[in-house]
């Protein structure tokens, strides 16, 4: 076998670790794809005969890769679009395109990937090489460009944002999580009297009026009809994730680690007295999203 065949297949037994790493860096099977194959053409320009560790240093060049296109993204102040949104939630309900990255992303964690998006680029990179694929801090340094001590802080940074140490610490999110799991799982087998027993009888649920038909109202009260609508929106689609929002348990959906909307929860003994559906990108936006610890 010649030299350049020999260096396809040594790339090739590694192709599926350096899509890992470069899907969670990025949250996107196509520029994933897109870091691999221009990894691929660093590797075949390279002289790697001196190169006792090829995972290890192809798993550097896509790191380098990644945090490259992250920085792009950052400068462009790329934010997904409404519509872009919908299509893709349409796509996943369809049972159509994109099924790979929805597996991908399934893999990974919805939400842990919409929280990863708001990591800046070496957060992001010192995270997901640490945490997620062992790599020492030592490893890392060069590629973000820090001294192992600043890549350490960068990686526990990022832990506490993505695990919500910094947000809310009080005894009641665990209350709380029941609530909305008992809330959520009730709306996905069409449980009427399990989603009652969760909601106020006085219960208000608003929706982003940008979102609805003309003429549709943005709001519904009372326990039956808001247990109506759950069960509705639950059958349009299985992304909801519990999750941490602005502090409080809620549910994120969020196909393909692309966020769409959030509900929002108002909960007091024990029973649900508000929701509210956020679609909005620009409210999306200002919230501060975590998961919980595995």
């Amino acid at each position: 076998m010649d030299e350049k065949n020999l260096r396809a297949e040594g790339f090739e037994a590694h192709r599926v670790h350096l899509r890992a790493v470069a899907y969670r860096m990025l949250g996107s099977l196509s520029d994933a794809e897109d870091a691999v194959q221009e990894s691929w053409l660093h590797f075949s320009r390279a002289d790697t005969h001196d190169v006792a560790n090829l995972r290890g240093w192809l798993t550097t060049v896509v790191s380098r890769v990644c945090l490259d296109q992250l920085r792009s993204r950052e400068s462009r102040r790329e934010e997904p679009s409404e519509s872009k949104g919908v299509e893709l939630l349409a796509s996943h309900a369809a049972g159509g395109n994109p099924e790979q990255e929805s597996l991908m992303a399934d893999s990974v964690g919805f939400a842990l990937l919409v929280v990863l998006e708001a990591l800046s680029p070496p957060e992001r990179i010192a995270f997901v090489l640490h945490d997620m694929f062992s790599l020492t801090f030592d490893e890392i340094a060069p590629i973000v460009g820090r001294n192992a001590t600043a890549t350490r802080q960068l990686a526990s940074r990022a832990r506490r944002r993505v695990h919500g140490a910094a947000l809310s610490p009080e005894a009641g999110l665990t209350a709380q999580r029941d609530v909305v799991a008992a809330f959520l799982s009730a709306a996905r087998s069409g449980d009427l009297d399990a989603l009652l027993a969760v909601l106020d009888p006085e219960i208000v649920a608003r929706t982003d009026a940008r979102v609805l038909p003309a003429g549709a109202p943005r709001e519904a009260r009372g326990a039956r009809e808001v247990a109506r609508q759950a069960q509705i929106n639950a059958a349009r689609g299985g992304f909801a994730q519990l999750g941490l929002i602005n502090g409080k348990v809620g549910l994120i959906v969020a196909p393909g680690g692309r966020l769409l909307s959030v509900l929002v929860f108002t909960i007091s003994d024990g029973k649900v007295r508000a929701l509210e559906s956020i679609f909005d990108p620009e409210r999306l936006g200002r919230l501060e999203l975590a998961v919980f610890p595995a």
